[in-house]
Order: C-alpha cells, then sequence, then structure tokens
C-alpha cells in the first residue's frame, strides 16, 4: 500500500510540474519536432542536389568519351578546350563522388594529352575529393604514373603508396606495390627494393603474374 502512495505522489509531482510549466514545455517540444521537420528537409534537399551533380558530371564523362578518341585532333582542340573549361569549373564547385568524377576525367584527357604535369595535379585534386569512394586508389595511381613520366620517382612512390593505403579497394593493388620495387631500385635502394617485392607476394599470393615478377627481381637483386 505504501508503494501504491509513493507511485501515486510521484505522479501527481509529475502532473503539477507539467501543469505549472505547461507553455514552455509544448514550446520546447514544438521546436524539437520543427527541428526534426527542417533536418528531414535538408537531407531531402542534399539528396537532389547530389542526384544533379551526379547527372551532371555524368554528361561531362560522356562528353569525353565522344571526343576522346580525336582528343590530339587538331580539329577536336576548341571542343577538348571547352569541354575542360566546364569540367574544371564544376569540379571545383563539387566535392565526393561528383567533384571527383569531374577531376578523373581532366586527368585523363590531360594524361590522353600528355601533359603530364597537368594530369598528376587533376589526379591527386581528383583523389582528395575522392577519399570516401572507389576514385581515390585509382586516382593516386594515375597521380604516380603521371609522376614517373616526369622522372620524379619519390613523388610517384609516394601516390602509389597512397594509392595502397585508400579505404577503398583496388584491383591493381599488386601493380602498384611491384612499382614501388622498380622504383627503389632505380634509385639504388636494394634493401628497400626487395622489401616492396616481399609485400607483393606477401599481400597477393594468388596473383601469381605479379608475385612471379617479384620473385625475379628479388634473385637478381640478391644475387649482385
Amino acid at each position: 500500500m505504501q508503494n501504491q502512495n509513493e507511485t501515486d505522489g510521484i505522479a501527481r509531482t509529475i502532473n503539477d510540474f507539467i501543469q505549472k510549466h505547461r507553455k514552455p514545455i509544448l514550446i520546447s517540444a514544438g521546436a524539437v519536432i520543427l527541428l526534426l521537420i527542417l533536418s528531414a528537409a535538408a537531407f531531402s534537399l542534399i539528396d537532389v542536389f547530389r542526384g544533379r551533380a551526379i547527372s551532371a558530371v555524368e554528361d561531362l564523362s560522356n562528353r569525353y568519351e565522344t571526343l576522346r578518341y580525336a582528343i590530339n585532333e587538331e580539329y577536336m582542340e576548341r571542343d577538348i578546350a571547352e569541354l575542360l573549361a566546364d569540367t574544371e569549373s564544376f569540379a571545383k564547385k563539387n566535392s565526393s563522388y561528383a567533384g571527383g568524377k569531374a577531376w578523373s576525367i581532366i586527368g585523363s584527357i590531360y594524361s590522353e594529352k600528355k601533359d603530364w604535369e597537368k594530369a598528376e595535379d587533376a589526379w591527386v585534386s581528383a583523389a582528395g575529393k575522392s577519399e570516401k569512394n572507389y576514385l581515390a586508389p585509382i586516382a593516386w595511381f594515375n597521380a604516380g604514373i603521371a609522376a614517373e613520366q616526369q622522372e620524379k620517382p619519390q613523388q610517384a612512390i609516394d601516390h602509389y603508396a597512397k594509392s595502397l593505403s585508400a579505404t577503398a579497394g583496388f584491383a591493381a593493388a599488386p601493380r602498384a606495390q611491384f612499382a614501388i620495387g622498380r622504383l627503389r631500385e632505380t634509385l639504388n635502394e636494394k634493401d628497400a627494393a626487395i622489401a616492396a617485392y616481399r609485400a607483393v607476394i606477401a599481400g597477393w599470393p594468388y596473383d601469381s603474374a605479379w608475385t612471379n615478377l617479384a620473385r625475379s627481381r628479388i634473385i637478381m637483386l640478391e644475387l649482385q
């Protein structure tokens, strides 16, 4: 009986509190509901803008695919220049997948034109905007290729290493690791090269092509 009385007393206390503070409680509850509504609306708008951005970058990608086989032809110079201008403008205004894809298109164009300095810059920008999606390791890998073409082996190693440390999966990972070993050789870093090749064997034992190449390089280096 005592427990029942205590329960009734607590209920009365709560009821009295609500009655005395009814107005601020209703205002607070209304504010919470309004905040939830605004949050839902904001997320909906974000989804709309994200959808529009993805659609726009796919249009740019389609334009690139149409022109890519004649990128170095004189009669295409104006169209390529316009595509680069439009894509760069879009890339600077967008982030995440859409921004990364746009910079990847730019990187591809400059790679096709063999303008390796601009290609590297574009691929690095693509990687920076794509930290959480599959474009990041691809962009870092391509930045490594562009750096190699400029005879910047250490910079290329750094890019290849970043392609391996990206959170997304990467099909060319064993090739990137092998490239690190190959570049270590060019820098006369024998021990580092052997370690890089051993990392290929340990990391991708199922990939016979790259592991066999790595083993052969280890043997050659150890015989020197």
